[in-house]
């Protein structure tokens, strides 16, 4: 029975470890192989290993791109998300304590948009307008109000899960002790949800990172290019330098990969806690 169990789960492991590498680790070598190859090895797209590895050269040639527009897309990416996340974080968790510590119609209201926030997609075309109409169409903080309103109900969602877990009884001694509703939820509250913050400051920096479509729509212009449209330099119809693109997605996948790899068990730790405890 033992060799049996032994057997069935080394199996199990072995699958799975077949899967991750067919999903992930094999895409990953095809991009890295391919940005190590000349121009016209990329451009047969096969997996194979290049000629001569050249991938730190075409790493340097995509940072030199057009006066290093490389590096003005990676600050303007920067900025968005650093921005972004900040405001997320605060007014998601503001909105999180009210919502969880109020029952009445006016909480349920505003519960429901944020569910709805979840479920309806984003309408581009009303959104296009509405900023040409306060005057923030093309601008970075039109974008960071984009972006904002977008992951805010996931934020929402998380952050409320585990207050749900924080006794009502901390607050009630906090107040009788004197501290005002804004101490409250500064100097008690926020400590305790850092784990949940974490969890919302990585999930919502590597999805406000890799946005493709909201800078496309909203954010027109070289000035104003961020890392993920910097991949439209190396693409054309007839003359496409795959090498430079590939090394393109390897430059802007580092900064989500390290932060992921440093904050893994704070995201599953958000995650969990106020699932288990609430």
């Amino acid at each position: 029975m033992k060799t049996t169990k032994f057997i069935k789960s080394f199996g199990l492991d072995a699958i799975a470890v077949v899967v991750v590498g067919i999903f992930f680790i094999v895409p990953f070598v095809f991009i890295l192989l391919t940005a190590s190859k000349t121009r016209q090895e990329a451009g047969l797209f096969e997996f194979t290993l290049p000629s001569q590895f050249l991938l730190v050269q075409n790493m340097i040639e995509v940072l030199s791109f057009r006066d290093f527009r490389m590096g003005r897309a990676l600050l303007n990416s920067s900025l968005l998300t650093v921005a972004s996340v900040t405001l997320i974080v605060l007014f998601g968790a503001m909105v999180a304590y009210v919502m969880q510590r109020r029952n009445d119609r006016t909480a349920n209201l505003v519960n429901s948009l944020m569910f709805a926030g979840l479920v309806l997609p984003p309408a581009v075309v009303p959104t296009l307008f509405l900023l040409q109409w306060v005057g923030l169409y093309k601008t970075l903080f039109g974008l960071i109000c984009v972006e904002v309103a977008l992951a805010l109900p996931f934020a929402i969602v998380v952050l409320r899960a585990f207050i749900g877990s924080i006794p009502r009884e901390i607050d009630e001694a906090a107040i009788m002790d004197g501290a005002s509703p804004l101490q409250l939820f500064l100097s008690i509250i926020m400590p305790l949800l850092w784990p949940a913050v974490v969890t919302v400051i990585v999930t919502s920096s590597v999805a406000i990172y890799n946005d493709f479509s909201n800078p496309l729509y909203f954010l027109p212009g070289d000035a104003n290019v961020t890392a993920q449209l910097t991949l439209f330099s190396f693409m054309s119809q007839f003359n496409s330098q795959w090498n430079l693109l590939f090394a393109d997605v390897i430059i802007i996948t580092i900064p989500p990969l390290i932060l992921f790899m440093f904050f893994q068990r704070q995201i599953v730790s958000g995650m969990t806690s106020g699932a288990v405890k609430g």
